[in-house]
């Protein structure tokens, strides 16, 4: 039997396969140099052109482009009357950044666990947390799978509460037969370096009120009435005013020119993800050893696959795991521990581990692996051989 790695055997590759990687050329590289060589580069033509292609590819009547999917969230859920006093329910199975923004405002943070099938928020948890504090709902859409969006729209609209998506993972998601992106009241989208569009920082709210939106340009840049591009762009136009705070979240031209031509190749490069996903699904179908997610109707973004491992049929850790697998030169990544076990939402909200056994379950026990439009056939190959390798030497006999 082949030694790991980790304990001085040959690894499955010799080159390390990176989680994670951007994929540019020289459309990119074209797009920066032209807002360079323009002489504008904060928030302009090109940020307002982004702002159109994107609401009209996920169907929204208006999208607000923002400094990041955080800045997205925090100033929808300003909107949505989240304050001191106020209740946002969320998962806990997802990046701290959801719950940040949520404290942003002063209101609290209440989780409701997650269905152990999907991984997303369960909308019977849900209902059991709403009380009259309760303002908002943010679901989150976990590695690209749809949240259950139309049991939660029904929660919301029963109770008169604000809905906003979380769709950092979720730009190509369909959940059944609606685009993700016109389905809740806000949605907002992440276009990090990791992300399946990146512009390496930038996010996006759409919306469907006009008029929100408005104020949502106003509110990303200290609430002034009027933006650079319009004070110095290209006719000089008077004065403006304040009328309310802002935020400092505007995105700049240079990464909007580079989002514009990753939109271009949204298409490409969901085939290219869901071929390697598929490979995945086939071999890890019925594992003994791990278990992957179902969904519910829609399209899966694919933005990283995410295994659970069966830690009591294993003679090591998660943590012990991951090292292995790296040994091996193949990237992975954790998606999420969750949030209530971090040290911080523990003391501030008085949770402690057992609240919410479904997201623990999951989050202590899983694995992502690389998924990006790059990746060869024999990435995926060595990717599946490293996990199997340490599956077959960690199992317990």
């Amino acid at each position: 039997m082949a030694k790991l790695a980790i304990d001085g055997g040959k690894p499955v590759r010799k080159k390390f396969l990176v989680f994670g990687k951007p994929c540019m050329n020289s459309a990119e590289e074209r797009a920066a140099v032209r807002v360079l060589r323009s002489g504008w580069i904060s928030t302009g033509r090109e940020s307002h052109a982004f702002e159109k292609e994107f609401a009209a590819y996920v169907g929204a009547r208006e999208g607000v482009a923002v400094s990041s999917c955080t800045a997205a969230l925090h100033l929808a859920l300003v909107l949505a009357g989240a304050q001191r006093g106020r209740e946002v329910i969320t998962t806990p199975l997802t990046f701290v950044a959801t719950a940040e923004a949520i404290l942003y405002t002063g209101a609290r943070v209440v989780f409701a666990d997650v269905d152990l099938r999907t991984g997303q928020i369960d909308p019977e948890d849900v209902a059991r947390r709403v009380n009259r504090k309760t303002c908002a709902i943010v679901p989150v859409h976990y590695a690209g799978y749809p949240a259950p969006m139309d049991a939660l729209m029904r929660i919301a609209r029963r109770r008169r509460l604000t809905v906003i998506e979380d769709a950092a993972h979720a730009v190509e998601t369909w959940s059944g037969r609606r685009k993700v992106g016109r389905i809740g009241d806000y949605t907002c989208f992440s276009f990090y370096a990791t992300k399946n569009l990146t512009c390496a920082e930038g996010g996006m709210i759409t919306l469907q009120d006009s008029k929100l939106a408005g104020k949502l340009r106003m509110m990303r840049l200290h609430g002034m009435s009027k933006d650079a591009w319009k004070r110095y762009g290209s006719k000089v136009s008077g004065g403006y005013d304040v009328p309310e705070m802002g935020f400092k979240y505007n995105l700049t031209d240079l990464q909007a020119a580079i989002a514009r031509e990753q939109l271009k190749k949204v298409r490409v490069f969901w085939k290219r993800r869901q071929a390697v996903v598929r490979r995945y699904e086939k071999y890890f179908a019925g594992h003994p050893l791990v278990r992957t997610l179902s969904y519910g109707p829609g399209t899966n973004a694919y933005h990283f696959f995410p295994i659970f491992l069966n830690l009591a049929r294993l003679n090591k850790t998660r943590d012990e795991f991951l090292a292995a697998l790296s040994a091996e030169n193949i990237g992975c990544g954790v998606h999420f521990t969750p949030v209530h076990l971090f040290s911080h939402y523990r003391k501030i909200l008085r949770l402690r581990k057992g609240d919410y056994p479904n997201a623990e379950t999951l989050g202590l026990s899983e694995i992502s692996l690389p998924v990006y439009p790059s990746m060869t056939p024999r990435d995926v190959s060595d990717t599946i051989s490293g996990v199997e390798k340490v599956l077959e030497m960690a199992a317990r006999r």
